[in-house]
């Protein structure tokens, strides 16, 4: 096995970046293993990377990186159990296409299809629907190759205790060779977004809840505009051309001019201009808000079309799941601190999701239905705009509400704040130190969260 020297490593966003000593294409188990053999001997660590899309430095080392892009193999589609076996660089993309040849889906999927089958787990990778758990829920089954060089097969039934740590693993545990997805029949989704306002949302917020089984809304800070999504699945499978304002005509030109010469271009435009002055940010959301969100809009595709949708220019994100309950409590003290401290800005949107809970051990979803709030700044062209008090106040609600971070996010918390938020934390610190004694899978991200 040979590592490529030289290589600088970057994460989608731009936002962290790493100069590993060897960078390692492996393409069979056996070359895993001796890469793990060599670190071993030269007292190196190692991290394991897919996509590259976590917006955090979870991914970072300067020591040796494992890309798992060769090992990418769809291994077997199940079509009486509705299971498929991939290999952990197989990327959601492709198993998307290959599935829908098969009749198949997965139930649930985040917005970026360009991640691989170990990282979208490893991380905690979600989407919304109270009904649904986050991506790792879908997972029935899995073979880790740990430090020592030991297959482990994991599931309900083999492994069980590590099964329940595996599914969501922070790549800290070994790595992630196969993942068995349960799937179910190939399915549309109807999608419907159309306008209201926040304090509509939060006051009927359990109706929202039932009345689509896909649902999410979109908060405009500084406004009280609010764009509501609900997708569910419907027997239609004709392709409705997607429009951003109903005078639009239905023409790909057109829409091209809508969600490029508008949505991206001019918002970015719009956005480096605030950053002299940060005062137009909130007439700046109240615009697009106005120009591409005020109408309602139908739309229906294939599920996986429907799920993914672009994240535009680079950014710094911010997402934590607190309890459901919480949620108007915490939209509502963060709309208050904006409203208090007018040199603070935020841009659009402020996501908001949801999930069911779940037995997973660092899920931050375990034992309770959550809301995932989704804040964002973006970085037009490139340059980063002053976040820090926005940050610092968002997580401060968060933590208040009891929130948990996103894995894959950047944040301020350490151990001990892990051990407050997670009850199975120990737990999953003790199958870790077994599994990595010498903490070869750590790096500075891990370093954190374990010590």
């Amino acid at each position: 096995v040979h590592g490529q020297g030289g290589v600088k490593f970057q994460n989608w966003a731009k936002t962290y970046g790493s100069s590993p000593e060897l960078y390692f294409q492996p393409t069979s188990v056996e070359e895993i293993r001796e890469i793990l053999d060599m670190a071993r001997q030269r007292n190196k660590r190692v991290k394991v990377v897919g996509g590259a899309h976590s917006p955090s430095d979870i991914a970072c080392t300067d020591d040796f990186m494992i890309q798992m892009g060769k090992m990418n193999r769809i291994l077997k589609v199940d079509k009486e159990k509705q299971q498929v076996t991939v290999e952990g660089g197989t990327f959601l993309s492709d198993l998307n296409f290959e599935l829908s040849k098969h009749g198949l889906a997965l139930a649930n999927l985040g917005a970026v299809s360009e991640v691989a089958a170990a990282g979208v787990i490893g991380t905690g990778t979600h989407n919304t629907g109270i009904r649904h758990g986050i991506l790792p829920t879908q997972v029935v089954a899995l073979t880790l190759l740990t430090a020592s060089g030991e297959m482990l097969e994991c599931s309900e039934s083999l492994n069980a205790d590590l099964f329940q740590a595996v599914r969501l693993h922070l790549g800290c545990l070994g790595v992630v060779i196969t993942v068995t997805f349960q799937c179910v029949p190939l399915f549309h989704l109807h999608e419907v977004t159309f306008p209201s306002t926040l304090t509509e949302v939060l006051d009927h917020l359990g109706d929202h809840l039932k009345r689509s089984e896909y649902f999410r809304f979109l908060w405009f800070p500084h406004s009280e505009n609010v764009s509501v999504i609900y997708q569910d699945p419907t027997s239609k499978a004709v392709t409705v051309p997607f429009l951003c304002l109903p005078s639009q005509p239905p023409s790909s030109s057109a829409s091209w001019f809508w969600d490029y010469a508008v949505g991206y271009y001019l918002l970015e435009f719009l956005l480096w201009i605030s950053t002299f002055v940060p005062s137009l940010v909130c007439w700046i959301n109240r615009f697009f808000f106005w120009l591409l969100f005020r109408s309602r809009v139908e739309n229906i595709n294939v599920s996986y079309k429907i799920f993914n949708y672009e994240c535009r220019f680079k950014q710094h994100v911010q997402d934590w799941a607190i309890p459901i309950e919480k949620t108007k409590d915490a939209l509502l003290e963060l709309k208050a601190a904006l409203e208090n401290n007018p040199k603070m800005v935020a841009h659009y949107p402020v996501e908001v999701r949801f999930a069911r809970g779940d037995e997973i051990w660092l899920s931050p979803c375990f034992r309770r239905d959550s809301c995932y709030v989704n804040i964002i700044m973006y970085r037009p062209y490139g340059k980063n705009v002053p976040r820090l008090n926005y940050w610092l106040t968002y997580e401060g609600i968060m933590k208040k509400h009891g929130g948990r971070p996103h894995w894959a996010k950047a944040h301020t918390c350490t151990r001990k704040d892990f051990e407050t938020m997670y009850p199975a934390f120990p737990k999953f610190c003790a199958v870790r130190e077994k599994l990595d004694p010498t903490g070869m899978f750590l790096n500075a991200y891990l370093e954190k969260v374990f010590y």
